[in-house]
């Protein structure tokens, strides 16, 4: 069985997975190949909470309907890990067909996407992801009439920061600038935005690689994982929303209240990265989810610090100087 203890290093893109399914934030890895980035991936459901009665229910109506019900064999009881290659068309990710069936999308309620080696999708194909990662449905409209799929899902995505794979190393790397450029630029910047969490898997020291201390195991990760979902059950009891990564806009200051103090540092933040309102909120709610991981009411400056890197990573690839 895949566990976390058998993933070498790279305690920094672990604590951003612990952190993206302590509050379901949507993720992206990126580094050059070798660095563990589907190894990673491939290891989030075993830190997922379990399913409750009514998502079991909800998600079991899904693979009904989808005529992948009879190799599951009976009610759903793990959350999904949905893995399409990236050939995948646009109505095998959002659904469709004659008879309009639920897609990858909907096949990952309550799961993960995971999407490998992002920029081989095709533009189109991705774009179609927008709208879900905001609203949680999809919307088909057909001639024979409108169909309305649940599609709650966290999306994880892993990729190279050039085709060659080793772009900023460029004694490595043997891209020109605008192959880079082009490739990157698969990744639409709206898609970007709705993408929490970006961290670099950086290549693995021989060290690291061979070096005798103990890896956390996925167990242990999961028990806190479990104690943050919890605290934000809790917390929004009374709302229609479970997780930090779904507080609305109007909601924000509410819950992810900061001090003035804060409030002044992320004014010269947002100026100086280029934030947009929408990537704003997302440093918010994952310095939120930080703070539960930690047990604190308060955000702390130490929370927001952390989730402001995880939203650095992306200007260090996509913004040209």
């Amino acid at each position: 069985m895949l566990d976390f203890a058998e993933v070498s290093g790279q305690h920094v893109v672990k604590r951003a997975c612990e952190t993206a399914v302590s509050g379901m934030h949507n993720l992206l890895l990126i580094g050059p190949p070798g660095a563990g980035k589907t190894m990673i991936a491939k290891r989030i459901p075993t830190i997922l909470p379990d399913l409750d009665d009514r998502e079991q229910m909800e998600l079991t109506k899904i693979y009904s309907v989808s005529g992948n019900l009879v190799e599951q064999n009976g009610l759903i009881k793990r959350r999904p890990f949905r893995a399409p290659h990236h050939t995948v068309s646009p109505h095998g990710l959002a659904g469709g067909g004659v008879l309009p069936k639920p897609g990858e999308i909907s096949l990952a309620h309550k799961g993960v996407l995971f999407l490998d080696e992002l920029p081989e999708f095709s533009p189109n194909t991705l774009e179609i992801l927008r709208q879900p990662m905001e609203e949680k449905r999809v919307r088909l409209v057909r001639l024979q009439g409108t169909y309305e799929y649940p599609a709650d899902f966290m999306l994880v995505a892993a990729m190279n920061p050039c085709r060659c794979g080793y772009y900023p190393d460029m004694q490595r790397c043997r891209c020109s600038q605008s192959a880079i450029e082009r490739y990157l630029g698969r990744i639409s910047q709206p898609l970007i935005d709705r993408i929490d969490i970006c961290v670099e898997a950086a290549a693995l020291a021989f060290r690291a690689l061979n070096g005798a201390a103990k890896e956390e195991c996925s167990a242990d990760i999961r028990r806190r994982v479990v104690q943050a979902h919890e605290i934000q059950r809790e917390r929004y009891r009374e709302e229609t929303f479970c997780y930090n990564s779904q507080i609305p806009a109007a909601r924000i200051r509410e819950y992810c209240g900061l001090s003035g103090e804060q409030e002044a540092r992320m004014e010269r933040l947002y100026t100086s990265l280029g934030l947009t309102a929408r990537t704003y909120h997302k440093i918010l709610k994952v310095a939120r989810t930080l703070a539960d991981m930690d047990g604190e009411d308060k955000i702390g400056d130490c929370h927001l610090n952390e989730a402001v890197c995880y939203r650095s990573l992306d200007k260090k690839f996509w913004e040209r100087p």
